[in-house]
Order: structure tokens, then C-alpha cells, then sequence
């Protein structure tokens, strides 16, 4: 019988952790695609009250963080200690200027009146109600792991400062890595549900 490393069985665990999170929100993306076809026209229009510079922003933002995550491995991996370590810093910021920049695109949906059971949804057609419930508790979803993601990372980066991940023992680096890889491909996914949909 074979036996696997410690590495290799953490990795495992994660790429089984992640295909949950690949079904939560596949789950998710399935509601959209229903209700979608259902209400076609209502989604439309309620795709038009989003902004496409936030989505737009939001997802370039991300990008750079998934390179930074990327590069901090690499670096680690040529034993770079501060490289990586400041290029895990920096996807941590990147983390917090995507919530940042989703906190300011929540509120000005709901200073116009744009949020779950507001009147102006309740009262109008049906399929914006919905769209916009969906937006909500997805973009809300992510949001929460990306904060998830970025608690992952700082641990990271305390742990190679402290010289406890460096280059002969990078997996929990690696393993948080792919969680946040994950995260940036379910944006991927919702920026051209809500923002692109035509």
C-alpha cells in the first residue's frame, strides 16, 4: 500500500476542500442560470444598474492579487524570504482595496434604494427583485471569502517572517495559495453574470 507525505496528503485535503467550494457556488451559479432564463428581460435591466468600471476594477484588482500570491511562492521557492514576504503583503492589501471598493459599490446601491426587500424592489417586476437577491447574497459570498482568504494569507506571511514556511516547507503557503486562486476564479465567473449580462 502506498503512503503519502504529509505534503501530499494537506494537498489532497485542500484540492477536496476546494471542489466543496467549486459545488457551493456552482449551486449558486445554477439559481442564477434558472432564474435567468425565467426572467430574462428584468436581469438585463437589472444588469444595467451595476457599475462596469467597479466590476471591472474589482476584477483587475483581483488578477494582480492571484500574480502576487503566484510570485510570493516562487520567490519563497529561490529563497527570497522578503520578496515573498512582501509580495504576500501585497496581495493582503489587494484583498482589502477589493473589499474596500465593494463597500463603496454596496452603499451606493443602497443609498439609491437597491437592497434586498427594498420597496422599490418589492413593489417592481419580479426578476429584478430576484437578480439583485442574487447579486447580493453571491457578491456577499465571495466577499466573505475573500476575508477568509486574506486571514489565510496574513497567517502566511507571520509564519515565513517567523521562518516557519521558507523554502524546504512551503505547503501550507501553497495550500492557502489555491484557496485564493479559487476566490479569484469565482469572480471570474460573477463579474459577466451581473456586469456583462446583456
Amino acid at each position: 500500500m502506498e503512503t503519502h507525505s504529509d505534503t501530499k496528503g494537506a494537498r489532497l485535503g485542500m484540492w477536496l476542500f476546494l471542489y466543496t467550494e467549486i459545488m457551493l457556488f456552482s449551486g449558486m451559479f445554477i439559481l442564477y442560470a434558472a432564474y435567468l432564463h425565467k426572467f430574462p428581460t428584468d436581469f438585463i435591466e437589472g444588469g444595467k444598474e451595476l457599475s462596469l468600471v467597479f466590476g471591472s476594477v474589482n476584477t483587475i484588482i483581483l488578477l494582480i492579487s492571484s500574480f502576487s500570491v503566484a510570485a510570493s511562492i516562487t520567490a519563497l521557492r529561490k529563497n527570497s524570504r522578503g520578496l515573498a514576504a512582501g509580495l504576500l503583503a501585497a496581495a493582503v492589501a489587494i484583498g482589502g482595496i477589493f473589499l474596500i471598493n465593494k463597500y463603496f459599490e454596496w452603499g451606493q446601491k443602497i443609498h439609491h434604494g437597491i437592497y434586498p426587500n427594498a420597496p422599490a424592489l418589492v413593489n417592481g417586476p419580479t426578476g429584478e427583485n430576484m437578480f439583485f437577491g442574487l447579486y447580493y447574497v453571491i457578491t456577499g459570498l465571495h466577499g466573505i471569502h475573500i476575508i477568509i482568504g486574506m486571514v489565510l494569507l496574513s497567517v502566511c506571511l507571520v509564519m515565513i517572517l517567523k521562518n516557519r514556511i521558507h523554502s524546504g516547507n512551503d505547503g501550507i503557503l501553497e495550500n492557502c495559495g489555491l484557496y485564493w486562486h479559487l476566490v479569484d476564479i469565482i469572480w471570474i465567473f460573477i463579474f459577466p453574470l451581473f456586469y456583462l449580462i446583456i
